[in-house]
């Protein structure tokens, strides 16, 4: 097996890393995914999915997780649970370093995805899924009628303040300066929602919690007077980190860190792709992932083909 040369090499075992690993094995295409963690990536971390199309009720991410990774063995993909060690993308056959040895792959497909940036006190952790959450795309629609607060003050913080607006009865929007950094589209909008209420120079330094979430205890960064707010969810927007260590020296990135690639998912190397959350795009969901997985396939399939 050490002098295998596979079709398609995919990093990360998310909605995009399965999708492409699925359209790359049944094209025939001989097709390994490597994954360091459970099926699905951060889906697992979601109780439940309401947005993905097929699932009228509803579905946990680890179930979906784990049917996308069963749909992927079905055609005959290869898995392997193994962290990736570095990467080597610039000669014609890609080498892939692993803890449990090397690689190598004539395309591969970057999957790798992004995690939020947590505000890092106590707790937080432990209530992700009981009240507190980083996507109100995902999880807003589980606090119709209810109060909440939005932790940022970026384009993702307002859009998100906005969004809920629409189906919450109270939103806050705790930010630590006092003006918004997101463009001015979100502005007057916001600031003409009667539901939304604006804590300016302030961030969030208690949760408060019995079962689930309750509250919060945010300080004025100014005077520190604290202030409790009673709360049935918390959305933590301040941000993501992309998962591009492995590849900051080989492929272009954006001044976030993004790896660039547009809808082709090519990126600037040539046999090399990035889908789902680690590229360049303006709305990060499950199902764009997936699509960027699909497409990342036929085109790894269409640069095999001309080789």
């Amino acid at each position: 097996m050490a002098d295998k040369i596979y079709d398609v090499a995919v990093v990360g075992g998310g909605p995009g890393g399965f999708t492409a690993a699925l359209y790359a094995t049944r094209a025939g295409l001989d097709t390994v995914l490597i994954e360091k963690l459970s099926a699905g990536g951060q889906m697992t971390e979601t109780a439940m999915i309401d947005n993905y199309p097929g699932f009228p009720e509803g579905v946990d991410g680890f179930t979906l997780g784990a049917a996308m990774q069963e749909g992927a063995k079905r055609f005959g993909c290869e898995m392997r649970q193994s962290e990736v060690l570095s990467l080597s993308l610039t000669a014609p056959s890609k080498v892939i370093k692993t803890d449990a040895g090397d690689i190598t792959a004539r395309t591969v497909i970057l999957a790798t995805g992004a995690v939020h940036r947590h505000l890092g006190i106590e707790g937080e952790g432990a209530l992700v899924g009981r009240g507190v959450g980083y996507c109100a795309t995902c999880d807003g629609m589980f606090f119709r009628g209810k109060t909440v607060a939005v932790v940022g003050g970026g384009n993702s913080a307002a859009a998100d303040a906005l969004y809920l607006s629409r189906i919450c009865k109270k939103v806050y929007l705790v930010h630590r300066r006092d003006t918004l950094r997101a463009t001015k589209i979100y502005h007057e909008p916001l600031l003409k929602a009667e539901n939304v209420e604006f804590k300016w120079n302030s961030r969030v330094v208690e949760l408060l919690a019995e079962q689930k979430l309750t509250g919060a205890v945010i300080e004025n960064v100014q005077s520190g007077v604290r202030e409790s707010l009673a709360l049935d969810g918390l959305f933590i927007s301040i941000g993501r980190t992309p998962e591009t260590a492995l590849v900051k020296d080989q492929l272009t990135l954006d001044e976030a860190g993004y790896v660039v690639a547009d809808e082709t998912t090519k990126t600037n190397l040539e046999g090399v792709f990035a889908v789902g959350d680690v590229r360049t795009k303006p709305f990060r969901q499950i199902v764009t992932a997936t699509a960027d997985g699909a497409v990342a396939a036929h085109f790894a399939e269409e640069y095999l083909a001309q080789q």
